[in-house]
Order: structure tokens, then sequence, then C-alpha cells
């Protein structure tokens, strides 16, 4: 037997019950849960022991902004201090729906809190019965202040929603990939269907949008002379394929049309070019909400791309979550999944393959350099998620990373170091110097490398404290290792021959 209080939160009010006699075990019987349905039986177990109204809607959703982030209002403390009976031989167990909020009144109060089993019985009839409960409050007020709470909870929701920036990149890479099968089918259809009046025009324009404008332009061939020559070069921007369309349609195998019929390939081919027209001012929209929300990114792997990563990933926030792992194959889950269930080769790259970098990788380097690349990818999300002034600082400086791993596949030449290049990048923030390139590192290191030479030319000291051949190898070694790069630097061939005699061993 147990007797305890519930916490009920509603639209109108925070209201505590004092429940009489509750059976832990009988409470979850079929026939006790039929009798909770019944307000007079439910009336013989729960009393209602207080009632605080909100004195207003913004009051109430106050309130359950704080509820829902687990956090104990002033209202709902003042109120539990009052009515609650905190002080006595025994303790006070309070039933809480929620186990957040209950774990933020457990530390608030010191109470033993109780949630699910009994609480969620009791809740349930509460939720039924509860403008029968409380005087003065009908079954409509009830329906209309949780209807009314609703509403502005959710509108809150939506309008302070972090990742609303991010919707709209997702919403225009989403209606660019559309755009983009959606105009390739429509020009095959004007090419099939004035294919059949100009069928040379094809061979000699195989651009669809322009292929579109001609149609649009050219109407019936019969009618092309000299006087549209310029015309046709204004579309086509070369006087060959003016000349060779215009030759083309003297000699034309194709069929007559109808003006009926033109007036109809002239108006598809009109929509067609509008639609082309419409897709390079929505690529350049993206290009400007990739800017703003994330220029690392777009800096590092074009506004393309980068668009591609949050819209899969969801929004830039769990982009930013992911691992370099997981960014690195992001777009070829099913290649991945295949291959774990074959025990086959797994895949290299996903979305991040359309980046310039891995397509100029040569093929033995393909693997290694979207592996550095979805790195750089992970710290440029990062960056663009939390930094609070966005900046393309960092995605210029990690591009250029990007470039000297591509030199090194290739040359042998020695990368930066990661830290190196982010303290430069930090250092512009602070100055505000973006668009100068720095040079500091060099000075530094000729400074040291003069430094060095003015050391040896010096006479040697006479109490005879000259630095050893031993000492001078020892520094040499520190700066050839503060040289080396950070990342995959080429297994040496000690290392080689150390992993065939583990091979060898294994296989004896």
């Amino acid at each position: 037997m147990v007797l305890l209080h519930v916490l009920f939160e509603h639209a109108a009010g925070y209201a505590l019950f004092a429940v009489k006699e509750v059976e832990e075990i009988g409470m979850l019987l079929p026939q006790v849960e039929e009798s909770v349905l019944s307000i007079g039986k439910f009336n013989s177990m729960v009393s209602l022991a207080a009632f605080f109204p909100f004195k207003s809607a913004q009051a109430a959703l106050e309130n359950m902004n704080a509820i829902s982030e687990g956090v104990v209002h002033a209202d709902l403390k003042l109120f539990l201090e009052t009515n609650l009976p905190l002080s006595g031989k025994k303790k006070a167990v309070l039933g809480v729906s929620d186990a957040k909020i209950g774990a933020a009144l457990q530390e608030e109060f010191t109470l033993s809190i109780q949630t699910g089993g009994v609480v969620a019985e009791i809740g349930r009839g509460l939720r039924l019965h509860f403008h029968s409960l409380v005087k003065g409050l009908s079954g409509l007020a009830a329906s209309k202040a949780q209807l009314g709470l609703g509403h502005s909870y959710s509108r809150a929701k939506v309008k302070f929603n972090v990742n609303r920036a991010d919707n709209m990149i997702i919403q225009s890479i989403a209606l660019l990939d559309q755009l983009d099968k959606d105009i390739n089918t429509f020009s095959m259809r004007v090419r099939e269907w004035y294919g059949y009046h100009f069928p040379e025009l094809v061979k000699i324009v195989p651009d669809n949008s322009m292929y579109c404008r001609l149609a649009q332009l050219i109407g019936n061939r019969k009618e092309l002379s000299e006087e549209s020559l310029a015309s046709l070069e204004e579309v086509v921007m070369d006087g060959a394929k003016a000349q060779a369309i215009l030759d083309a349609s003297r000699s034309s195998m194709g069929m007559d049309i109808s003006p009926i019929d033109l007036i109809n390939i002239e108006r598809f081919s009109n929509r067609v070019v509008s639609l082309a027209e419409y897709r390079l001012e929505l690529q350049e929209y993206l290009r400007s909400k990739m800017s703003q929300v994330a220029p690392n990114l777009a800096a590092l792997i074009g506004e393309v791309v980068g668009a591609r990563l949050i819209s899969h990933a969801g929004s830039l926030t769990n982009l930013a979550k992911y691992p370099a792992s997981t960014v690195q194959i992001l777009g070829a889950e099913k290649a991945l999944f295949r291959a774990l269930k074959t025990r086959g080769n797994t895949p290299k790259y996903g979305l991040i393959f359309h980046s310039t970098f891995i397509g100029r990788a040569a093929a033995k380097n393909k693997g290694r350099i979207s592996r550095y690349l979805a790195n750089k990818c992970t710290i440029a999300s990062r960056i663009d998620c939390f930094s609070e002034v966005p900046t393309s600082v960092f995605g210029d400086k990690l591009r250029g990373q990007v470039e000297e791993r591509l030199s090194f596949y290739e040359t042998g030449d020695v990368p930066r170091k990661n830290v190196d290049v982010m303290k430069e990048a930090l250092k512009e923030v602070e100055n505000g110097d973006a668009d100068t390139p720095v040079v500091k590192k060099k000075k530094k290191k000729q400074a040291a490398e003069e430094m060095e030479v003015e050391a040896e030319e010096a006479p040697a000291p006479e109490n005879g404290a000259e630095e050893t051949p031993g000492k001078k190898k020892k520094k040499r070694k520190a700066e050839a290792v503060d040289e080396e790069p950070a990342e995959e630097v080429p297994e040496t061939p000690a290392s080689e021959k150390k992993k065939k005699k583990k091979k060898k061993e294994a296989g004896d």
C-alpha cells in the first residue's frame, strides 16, 4: 500500500492530487484499469489537494517550455512548497509523469519521486476526468485551454528552431536536383518533338538549353535566311555554328509542320528555357545562403557538395556531430551495408566524390585523399556550426591544406602541420586581414636560419663552452621533426621490412 501525491500539469494550471490507497499489483489488473474510466470509482481513490491556475496564456507557455526542457519553473516551485507536505514523520512521495522533470524536482526538494507504473495509470484517469475533479472548470474551457497552449507551444518551437537556416539550404538543393532532372526530361521531349521538323539541329547543338532557345527562335526552318544569321549567332555564340545551322536548314530531311504544332513546340520550349533560367537563379541563391550559414564548408568543398552533405545529414548541427569516418561515406550507405553483408570491400567515398580533389587524385590515392578531405569537412562544419561570426578564413586555409596534401602524394613535398595552419587562420580572424596572404611563418624561419648562420660564424667564447657536434645533431633532428607533417607520413622501408617479417612469422 502506497500513500502518495501526484503532480499533474494541465493547460489550465498545476494540480496536486492526493491518492488515498493504491495497490501496485492490483492497479495493473484489467478490472482496475477499467474502473479508472468511471468517474465515481476513480473519485474514491483520488482527491484534489491543490490547484494553481495560470494567470495568462504567456505564463502557461513559459511553464510548459520549462517542463519540456526539464527545468523547475518558479511557479511550480512556489506551488509545491506551499501545498506539498515536506515536513513530518513520513516524507512525501511525489508522483510525476515525466522522468526528466522528476529528476529536476528531486534535486530541488530532496524528496522521493515516483514515475511510471501506478503514476502512469493515475495520470491516464486524471487526463480523462480533470474537468470533473477541478471545480469551476468545464470540459469546453479545458479543451480550449489545451488547444490554445498547443498552438502557441508549436508556434514557438517552429519560430525558435535552430535549424531554420539549414532548412532553406536543404529545400534549395532538393529543388535544384529536381530541376536538373525535369529540365533534362523536358529538353529530350523538345528534341524529339522538334526533331521531326529539323533533325539535323541535334548534331550541331548538343546543349539542351541552347537547343530549346534555338527551337523557340527558328520555328519553321524554311523561314530561315541570311538576315536571321545575327540572331542565331547571339544564341549559339559562334559564327561557324550559326552558318552550319543555316546551311542545314536549306538541305534538311525533316517533315513539314503545321503552324499550330509550331506554336505548341514554341510554348513548351519557352517553359523549358524559363526553367533553365530559374535554375541559375536558384543556384545563386544557394550560393548566398551557404556563404551565410556554412561559409567554411562552402569554401572547402564547394556550395553544391556542401549543401548535399547538410541535406543528407538533416542539418548542419547533425553534420557537425558526425565523425570524419561517417562524413567520408555519407551517401554511400547502400554500398556500405552490401559490402558488410557480402564481406567485400567497403566504399571509400560517398557524396564527397563529387569534389574536384578526388577527381584530381591518382587512382591509388583516391581513398587517402577522401579520408583526408572528410577530416577537413568535419572541422569546417564544426567551425560553421559553433562559431558566432561567420567567416570563410578557416575554409580557405583547410582548402590550402588539401591542395598541399595532393601535391605531397604526387611530388613528396612535406605539407604544413594542421596546428600551424589553424594558428595562422586565428591570427587572420583576430586582425581582420582575411584577404592578405600570410608570410609570417616564412619570415620567422628565415630569421631563425640567419641567427644560426651568425652563431656559426661568430668566434668561440673564451671559457670553452662550445657546442659539441652531438648537440648540433640533436638540434637538427629536432628541426626535422618539427618540419614533418602531422598526418599520413609515408612508410619507411624499415617499417615495411618489419611488416613482412610479421607476415612470415604468422604464416609459419
